[in-house]
């Protein structure tokens, strides 16, 4: 009796998924994409209907429940079971003397396990929501919201059945009674400033969430392309037990301006993205990043911090919380797979807070200790419960985590003044769709840039990629913030002709980039003064020599008292020989002032650039159309033309 229960509970499945139409389909399948992807893919729709039941997909799939949600499934499933054990018969008893198969088959007879359709109507009358009113409409509400996921289905006759596994998921639980409506998030008796009867006495925030985010967003913009062009001139070494080491993750950290948490939390984001990945080399484990990268520097600084945004979303880990007893790391993957869902729950609790209302952050754990502020989390906490009830306090260290998960979620522009920006409502709305927001925050990178008569260039807002990479290269980076300044000199200068740039072309590309028309006169003597003598001397890699028409510059070379580390010795008028390699006779020549060139063996000058290192992506990125192809597969609808337009999931 009980195969065939479970067996109709998947017809009356089966039947559901069999009138959705492709795309609504398609969205069921990525929206349980994680948990099915452990499964082999479904041929039918039958074997679909089996895996979205199975316990593991179950397992992981109510974590994302909502409290309606969670009371509705868990309580349809006892008055289910309940009665399918009240009907079904109980197994004989064994005889005496059994054997001990017979025994234990008598001990594994579970009536408990089928499960017969329940009609809604006992399932309100059994959450007290039989009469029209806030609590019906939430429980009829979850129940839709169960069936569009997969966890429900209704029978012919308007019955409805459920997963048989259920109660085996939930019996650790107590739900308590049911609450149509979240908890408020704040204290009770909080109020916006200008309705305090003490406006005077309640300072109003300096900036508004918008601008926090806005200022957050750019910071992270260029935190992150900091940090991936670190890993892409020089590859971070990982440990042989897993994760970067701690020298790696300070100088990543140093590079790219950031704490050694934001830099933690930086690249498992990237590691998550796709932007960065974990090779295997001679010399061990390294993370460099992917081809991916490339791309991902064309973009313009929105579209850079979409997919950044939407892995932290989905990430099983608070990368900046370490539990206690071990060392903090990056570069591990997460097996937090709550992490997702207390992330969406503080998140949703969040977006209830009004404007003017919200508290601070709460203190970190190694911190000072705040009452007011713990005060404040365990109320934001009780609301986060309702929004996901398994996955906030039921989870040990839940003050540690969600405190942790705050901070990430405002060094990400997502919370400003205890409550929600518009990119955290944008996210929690939709983590794919994130680049009309973004596109708000952070305008259109600006194209050129302002130089000045002091060796300056100044570029007011973010600069385009093109122009970045052009100052980059011959200039240094000199200041932050709403406008970028970088500084021309002779040492940044002979940089760019170091790495293959003709003093011609560098000053009509720096000529074209200027918001003003022609360069200053003194930034056109430094090129001239500096492309003069650049090239004047030129090391030959022969372990190695120094040669030059200037007879009198190379007897200042060999009588130099700074290089007398080079043991320079004259072989001929114009050639000194060197006993230190060529790129430590280049530094020693550079350091000592001197504007050395690198020459080949053939006598043509060498082009020296930065390394730039890049690296496959740890798998084949799966087609956008994969989801919904599948889902017609599973129908039986013939296949689109390939150019006709695309809808559906990814």
């Amino acid at each position: 009796m009980t195969t065939l229960d479970v067996v109709e509970g998947l017809d009356a499945l089966t039947r559901s998924l069999a009138q959705r139409t492709p795309e609504q389909l398609a969205v069921l399948l990525t929206r349980h994409a994680e948990p099915l992807a452990r499964r082999p893919a479904p041929t039918e729709l039958r074997g679909l209907a089996g895996a979205l039941w199975s316990y593991d997909t179950l397992h992981h799939v109510v974590l994302h429940l909502d409290h309606p949600g969670l009371q509705v499934l868990a309580t349809t499933a006892r008055i289910s079971q309940e009665r399918a054990a009240r009907d079904a018969a109980a197994p004989a008893a064994p005889a005496a003397g059994a054997d001990y198969q017979s025994l234990m088959a008598h001990r594994l007879s579970f009536p408990q396990l089928a499960s017969e359709p329940v009609p809604p109507a006992d399932v309100h009358a059994a959450l007290g929501a039989a009469a029209p009113g806030p609590a019906r409409t939430a429980a009829e509400a979850a129940l839709d919201a169960l069936c569009a996921d997969g966890l429900a289905a209704v029978t012919e006759d308007g019955a409805v059945v459920v997963p048989p596994r259920i109660p085996q998921l939930l019996a650790a639980h107590d739900l308590g009674p049911f609450a149509p409506q979240a908890p408020t998030p704040v204290p009770e008796g909080a109020e916006p400033p200008g309705d305090h009867p003490d406006a005077s006495a309640v300072p109003a925030p300096r900036t508004s969430p918008h601008d926090e985010s806005q200022a957050a967003a750019a910071q992270l913009a260029t935190t992150v392309e900091r940090l991936l062009t670190a890993l892409a001139t020089e590859p971070a070494t990982l440990r042989k037990s897993g994760g970067l080491t701690v020298r790696e993750l300070k100088r990543l950290a140093k590079a790219a301006g950031a704490t050694e948490p934001h830099t933690r939390l930086l690249l498992d984001l990237a590691l998550a993205a796709g932007l960065i990945a974990l090779t295997r080399s001679p010399s061990g484990i390294t993370a460099l990043p992917t081809h991916a990268y490339d791309d991902w520097l064309a973009r313009p600084p929105g579209a850079r911090l979409a997919p950044v945004l939407a892995a932290w979303h989905a990430l099983w880990d608070v990368p900046t919380h370490t539990p206690f007893g071990e060392t903090p790391t990056a570069l591990v993957r997460g097996h937090d797979r709550y992490a997702p869902a207390l992330r969406h729950a503080l998140l949703a609790a969040l977006a209830d807070v009004p404007p003017g209302v919200g508290e601070t952050l709460p203190p970190l754990p190694d911190g000072p200790a705040d009452e007011a502020a713990h005060a404040s989390l365990q109320h934001l906490l009780r609301a986060a419960d309702w929004h996901r009830p398994l996955a906030v306090t039921a989870q040990p260290a839940a003050h540690e985590r969600a405190a942790h998960t705050l901070h990430e979620a405002a060094y990400l522009g997502l919370t400003a003044h205890g409550t929600l920006t518009p990119l955290g409502r944008a996210l929690l709305s939709d983590p794919a769709d994130l680049d009309a927001p973004l596109r708000d925050l952070l305008p259109p990178p600006v194209e050129q840039a302002h130089f000045q008569a002091d060796l300056t260039a100044v570029v007011p807002g973010r600069p385009a990629p093109a122009l970045a990479g052009l100052l980059a290269s011959a200039a240094d980076r000199e200041s932050e913030g709403h406008a970028v300044t970088w500084r021309f000199t002779p040492g940044s200068v002979r940089r760019a002709l170091d790495s293959g740039h003709t003093v011609d072309a560098l000053r009509t590309a720096l000529a074209a980039a200027s918001a003003a028309g022609p360069l200053p006169q003194p930034l056109d003597y430094l090129l001239q003064d500096t492309a003069r003598s650049h090239g004047r001397m030129r090391v030959v890699p022969t372990g190695c020599c120094i040669r030059s028409d200037d007879e009198a510059l190379l007897a200042e070379l060999a009588a130099h008292h700074a290089l007398r580390e080079l043991a320079l010795r004259a072989l001929a008028p114009t050639v000194l020989v060197s006993g230190r390699p060529p790129a430590a006779t280049l530094d020693a020549l550079r350091a000592a002032g001197y504007a050395p060139a690198l020459e080949s063996d053939t006598g043509a000058a060498t082009v020296e650039r930065l390394p730039s290192h890049r690296t496959a992506a740890p798998g084949p990125t799966r087609a956008p159309q994969a989801t919904l192809a599948l889902a017609r597969r599973l129908l039986g609808h013939q296949a689109e033309p390939a150019e006709s337009p695309a809808h559906g999931g990814s």
